[in-house]
């Protein structure tokens, strides 16, 4: 039967297991760039099938978060190679999350103090950034009022895009994800309830709203081929200053066939079912994803599924073995299990994650979590 340790084929990338490690922002580079410290945290997850990295911002306007190692310098490139030869030199496989908060931002973080950028000029009211309050000390800081971009200065983000897309390339990662959920910028693009444009990217229509994440699709896919490219979707997420709207499911369903048409090597879904109750009446988000998740099989068929949020070793295998998923991924889990493929694999316990250092920097709570010891071999030590 096939299950969480069955080889995958990920468009012509050999994955050992369908244990896949997500996005977890961790604060841990100082300049910036990824360190030799960012390196070893990597390096000890690789028995993972496939690592995902943290969010990698493509440019200083598309960051969110001081610490966050970008993919836009060459300082940065060189810190994310560090990262990849280290990770490949014990067997693993990664790809990189390239990020664009749009107006989940503060202009303590913009170049020169400006407006971050977004689909609208509207707030995102009760989302943080991590960015200097009015004292100058760093922290969360609720987000800035942003500005829309003007029709002709979309171009340019998809260009930063391509460039961050490129530079992965250079820095050795396996492919790229475009991180299109969690109310960052290609949420605002989809989200009507958001997106208020009039100009041919309003969300008005369904070619509107989908025209700038099929746009970054395209032009990614031209330079480092589809198979290489990935994207992470929140559907009927609302983290980030994310509405529900209405025709979330017809919209997902035509995101999906495009992609699918374009021949991308995975959707990856976050289930945020355990992060926020849903609203009353609405069909429970785990269900209406795993519906979503089927009709996506049959309208992109050769497209892998990876899936995380709140899942059970015995769900995974679930969803695997029912052919709904191809990838199973445990954030917080990777957090404080280096080794976890060997503890789910084996029944052994889990360590548990300590939330306050999750963004603290420093190598406490980062690279000191202990792999498991069997009984037996910790007595003869």
């Amino acid at each position: 039967m096939t299950d969480l340790f069955s080889p995958f084929d990920l468009s012509g990338l050999h994955l050992p297991n369908r244990v896949f490690m997500p996005p977890l922002t961790r604060s841990r580079g100082p300049e910036n760039a990824a360190t030799e410290q960012v390196a070893l945290y990597y390096a000890q997850r690789a028995t993972a099938g496939l690592i995902i990295s943290e969010g990698s911002p493509i440019s200083i306007e598309g960051q969110g978060y001081f610490y966050n190692p970008g993919i836009f310098t060459p300082e940065q490139v060189a810190g994310w190679r560090l990262v990849t030869d280290s990770v490949h030199s014990v067997g693993g496989r990664m790809f990189i999350q390239l990020w664009h908060v749009g107006r989940i931002s503060h202009m303590s973080i913009q170049p020169n103090g400006t407006a971050p950028v977004s689909s609208t000029d509207r707030t995102a009211e009760g989302s943080m950034a991590f960015g200097r309050d009015d004292s100058g000390q760093i922290g969360f800081v609720p987000a800035s009022r942003p500005r829309a971009l003007a029709t002709d200065e979309i171009a340019r983000v998809v260009a930063d895009f391509v460039q961050a897309a490129r530079n992965a390339m250079e820095a050795g990662f396996d492919g790229v994800e475009l991180h299109a959920a969690n109310g960052y910028l290609f949420d605002q693009f989809l989200n009507p309830l958001i997106n208020d444009r009039s100009d041919r990217y309003g969300a008005a229509t369904m070619e509107g709203r989908l025209r700038f994440t099929l746009e970054v699709v395209d032009a990614v896919g031209k330079v480092i081929g589809p198979a290489k490219l990935g994207i992470r979707l929140t559907p009927y997420g609302v983290i980030g200053s994310v509405p529900m709207f209405e025709d979330a499911e017809e919209t997902y369903v035509a995101l999906g066939k495009a992609l699918g048409e374009r021949g991308i090597a995975y959707f990856h879904v976050m289930d945020q079912t355990g992060f926020f109750n849903t609203p009353a009446g609405q069909k429970p988000t785990s269900d209406a994803i795993k519906d979503l998740l089927i009709t996506w099989r049959s309208v992109a068929p050769i497209t892998a599924i990876l899936l995380d949020g709140g899942l059970t070793k015995a769900r995974a295998n679930e969803l695997i073995a029912n052919g709904v998923i191809d990838l199973a991924g445990f954030g917080q889990a990777y957090i404080a299990n280096p080794d976890l493929v060997a503890r789910l694999r084996n029944d052994w316990p889990l360590n548990p994650a300590d939330r306050a250092t999750y963004y603290t920097g420093g190598a406490k709570g980062y690279v000191d979590y202990p792999p498991y010891r069997p009984a037996a071999l910790a007595r003869s030590v």
